[in-house]
């Protein structure tokens, strides 16, 4: 019997119903629940085959638990050694260096204050001032800021100017923040993306009331809508994601890639609506139990992203060096 788990904390729908539909399916051999953890021993499986993760990123205990599942063949969505290693602002140089994908333009900021057990002296690399006029010539005013790691709209600023800027920066404490190019769009959309292969298009509009932003509707071509699927392919491909959100702002018929590191994105059916709710719990299932199916006792069953394969097998390609030879010190007769 192959069991497939999923972890979460407040939110009710989708886990409740993700279960059911799993098990609704009459699967031979799989069955569906909320995982159960007594105890947690270093390199024991956990008994699922795999495991939805929608909470870890709140309660440190759980993520370290989904690294021992993992490393003992549990499939864990998403890849608990990614999700752990990635922040916004990485995802962000990768979609530039390695995807293609357009993005707003960004720069990296330090904590306003220290963090714990530094000083100023802990920071002899780091210029004083910053080159905040260079920054802010290549960003922009409205910008917003937002931190470097992190979601649900946390912290999150938008700027009209410099002064504005420099007030807000104060409050953010230790926070690694990063400042944003506001883009100013014509439509907004938020697109579903699982296994790597599924999408599903949202129109959104982010400025209305919360519960009427997925009544959008936005007058756009065939293939805007074509293009943003490809790209949400391209992203989660690429980053290694089996569950996320990614959000598009589009600006002159350009889709431009806003926020696209959600993997524990909002599923609830009061905030998505009832039709995209039923997409992602009938998609949602349709994939845990294909990787279910496809799971190896004793093997990773992991899902790695394009960016990481393809360094692993540009290292595994380099011929070995040879160490260079000894010159023989002696010297010879003429």
């Amino acid at each position: 019997m192959k069991k497939i788990g999923i972890l979460f904390g407040k939110e009710r729908s989708f886990p409740e119903a993700f279960i059911e539909r799993i098990n609704s399916k009459g699967e031979k051999g799989i069955i569906a629940e909320a995982v159960k953890i007594d105890k947690v021993i270093q390199g024991e499986p956990s008994g699922y085959a795999v495991i939805i993760d929608r909470i870890s990123q709140d309660v440190p205990f759980y993520r370290a638990y989904l690294k021992n599942a993992a490393a003992t063949g549990t499939a864990v969505i998403n890849n608990p050694f990614w999700w752990s290693a990635d922040e916004k602002f990485f995802n962000n140089v990768l979609s530039v260096t390695e995807m293609n994908v357009p993005v707003p333009k960004t720069v990296l900021l330090p904590s306003h204050q220290h963090p714990d057990d530094t000083s100023g002296e802990s920071f002899s690399n780091l210029a004083y001032p910053m080159d905040w006029e260079g920054i802010f010539e290549y960003i922009g005013f409205p910008a917003y800021m937002k931190p470097h790691a992190g979601g649900g709209w946390k912290s999150v600023y938008r700027l009209e100017n410099a002064q504005e800027f420099f007030e807000k920066h104060s409050e953010t404490e230790q926070l690694v923040m990063m400042l944003q190019e506001e883009i100013k769009f014509d439509a907004y959309f938020r697109c579903y993306g699982i296994g790597g292969k599924y999408v599903r298009i949202m129109d959104y509009e982010p400025r209305n009331p919360h519960h009427l932003r997925y009544a959008a509707k936005h007058n756009v071509s065939d293939e805007l809508r074509k293009q943003m699927h490809d790209l949400v392919l391209t992203i989660c491909q690429g980053l290694g994601y089996d569950f996320n959100t990614v959000e598009f702002a589009v600006r002159d018929g350009i889709p431009i890639a806003i926020d696209f590191c959600n993997p524990a994105p909002d599923a609830e059916i009061s905030s998505v609506g009832a039709e995209n709710f039923e997409w992602v719990v009938e998609t949602a299932a349709t994939y845990a139990i294909e990787k279910a199916k496809a799971h190896k006792d004793g093997q990773s069953n992991l899902t790695w992203g394009n960016f990481i394969r393809n360094n692993v097998a540009a290292t595994a390609a380099k011929p070995a060096t040879k160490p260079a030879a000894k010159k023989n010190s002696r010297k010879t007769s003429s």
